[in-house]
């Protein structure tokens, strides 16, 4: 049984118009708010793990990132969803400035914020699917055990819905 869906931020629940860091430069992607609102009703976990190397590159802040997360919460609150939990790499490895110059564990491909989110959410991998917009995303997932799908357009509410049933019945 699927208890927690985890989604990529930039290309899964927005648009991605590049280092998305403020409210003039989002746009949701068709159905994600009813995504996470259809998904809280059915007492699944909503988990956002994301790169953010926007951080590491110094075009927004750690601060900043936290700021327009509550932001987008506040727009979801609206239509009484909510994400459960935000996880979030700010490092690259070959583009960023001291300290977020690394090669780290939770970058995607890596699965390391996968890892973490299971771990903390008390979540055996099978009990959990991630969707990403990026080749990366599903090999994080898959590196970690979880079941990866790859979102590439559409309404995410009629994805989310029928991957969940998919996965239902092959459980």
């Amino acid at each position: 049984m699927i208890r927690a869906v985890l989604l990529d931020r930039d290309g899964v629940l927005n648009v991605d118009h590049h280092y998305v860091n403020s409210p003039d430069r989002f746009q949701w992607i068709e159905g994600a708010p009813e995504a996470v609102h259809w998904l809280n009703e059915q007492g699944i976990l909503v988990i956002v793990v994301t790169n953010q190397s926007g951080i590491g590159r110094g075009l927004y802040s750690m601060d900043a990132f936290e700021r327009f997360s509550a932001w987008m919460d506040s727009l979801l609150a609206e239509r009484g969803a909510r994400i459960d939990a935000v996880y979030v790499c700010p490092h690259h490895p070959t583009d960023a400035l001291p300290p977020y110059l690394v090669d780290c564990e939770c970058r995607k491909p890596k699965p390391g914020m996968i890892l973490q989110a299971l771990r903390e959410h008390d979540l055996r991998a099978e009990e959990a699917i991630l969707i990403g917009d990026k080749d990366r995303d599903v090999a994080a997932a898959e590196a970690a055990g979880v079941k990866g799908i790859k979102y590439t357009e559409g309404n995410l509410l009629d994805l989310v819905q029928s991957a969940l049933a998919a996965q239902q019945v092959s459980s």
